[in-house]
């Protein structure tokens, strides 16, 4: 399976054996809990000398096919899948980390992201420096004894900057190699980026986006080693979060998986145009969109990813006001939060996503509050371009 293309694995990658019968497509295990043949065989399960499922909040067949899946995607040995990207991320960073360690984050990240590591991480004594890391040479400067985690996200929300993982994990593995290098996936997915091939360690994902791919699912999965993944199981999982996948969403997730190379190269073909119109419009003061050859990351951005991805924020040459308006003359673009839909969506960040941000630490983070964040959908592309360009122009009348 490891030799087959992409587009084979997403479909058939981590399939568990039907037995008996043998339906196309995974049933759905929808019950919370398994009976045992005896008190023996129970006992087994319980104490991990038999594989088998037991209860849904610690394995389900719907889990293991799913995260199976995205482990072979994502080139890891192991995965778990979670009730919400934060989940996925507050129940690896706990397996991890205790008190006393340090953590080095990039200093934008998604607004609850932040939020944990800001506001939660201090209450237990865990100490956290928010640092430029898309900026080769910062990272050594912040490295210490405690340091445990280096955790980025690539490209960044929402400015969109970009993090070179070859560099971030080398310097973090010469210096101690216990560190573990995290790196967030979700704006890439593994079909545009493999962050555990560049030397990453961990592989992190709020599958509610491109993974699932249709807006009706909120979920979350990490991949990684075998030991990382049975340690975060047994740990983040199973008490410190207990954020379970339902089988239902996890039915839903690998039903989206199926389509993700086709969904990403109309995503990412829409995105260039959209960002193309945006850059030449003199109504636009900057756009950040990694397939621009104005983007300062241009070039690690065509070495590190497949594609550039279907994200793009920018900033209107105009106030809030202005920026409002805008956005509230968008017809055919959603004003919603979340990405990664069939539906293109736009919304403020400063005010929205990451309003969680103090003013200072959104200028800390390079985020203006005149930046908007449009996820490009799978519209007709002109059809997206027509309906920014005639916000635009009622901003003007």
């Amino acid at each position: 399976m490891d030799n087959q293309d992409f587009a084979t694995r997403q479909i058939h990658a981590g399939s568990l054996k039907r037995e008996n019968f043998r339906p196309l497509v995974m049933p759905i295990y929808q019950s919370s809990t398994f009976y045992f043949d005896s008190v023996e065989q129970g006992a087994a399960l319980f104490a991990g000398e038999q594989d088998g499922y037991f209860y849904t909040r610690i394995d389900n067949p719907n889990q293991r096919e799913l995260a199976a899946r995205l482990a072979q995607l994502e080139g890891g040995e192991g995965g778990l899948v979670f009730a919400s990207g934060m989940g996925a991320i507050s129940s690896m960073f706990w397996s991890l980390l205790s008190s006393g360690d340090h953590v080095i984050a990039g200093k934008t990240l998604y607004g609850c992201t932040y939020e944990l590591l800001h506001q939660g991480f201090p209450r237990f004594m865990i100490d956290v420096d928010f640092v430029d890391l898309s900026q080769n040479g910062m990272l050594e400067q912040f490295l210490r004894p405690e340091t445990k985690i280096i955790y980025i996200e690539t490209p960044a929300n929402p400015n969109l900057k970009i993090a070179d993982i070859s560099y971030l994990a080398t310097t973090a593995h010469s210096f101690n190699p216990e560190i573990k290098v995290v790196v967030d996936n979700t704006f890439a997915t593994p079909y545009l980026q493999l962050p555990l091939s560049l030397g990453a360690d961990i592989v992190v994902h709020s599958a509610t986006k491109y993974l699932n791919g249709h807006g009706d699912v909120v979920a979350g999965a990490v991949i990684s080693d075998s030991e990382t993944i049975k340690l975060i199981a047994e740990n983040g999982l199973r008490y410190f979060t207990g954020s379970v996948l339902g089988p239902f969403e996890c039915f839903l997730i690998s039903r989206g998986l199926k389509t993700l190379d086709l969904r990403m190269e109309k995503h990412c073909a829409n995105a260039l145009k959209v960002a193309e119109f945006l850059e030449q419009d003199s109504r636009v003061k900057k756009v950040n969109f990694p397939g621009l050859k104005s983007h300062p990351a241009y070039q690690l951005a065509q070495k590190q990813m497949k594609l550039p991805g279907a994200m793009i924020s920018f900033e209107l040459a105009g106030d809030k006001e202005y920026c409002a308006s805008f956005v509230n003359n968008c017809k055919l673009c959603r004003r919603a939060v979340s990405l990664g839909d069939a539906e293109t969506l736009i919304q403020h960040p400063a005010s929205m996503t990451h309003n969680t941000y103090s003013p200072e630490a959104l200028a800390e983070a390079d985020i203006a509050e005149n930046l908007l964040r449009i996820s490009v959908g799978l519209e007709s592309a002109a059809d997206i371009i027509a309906d920014l360009k005639q916000a635009l122009d009622n901003c003007d009348n």
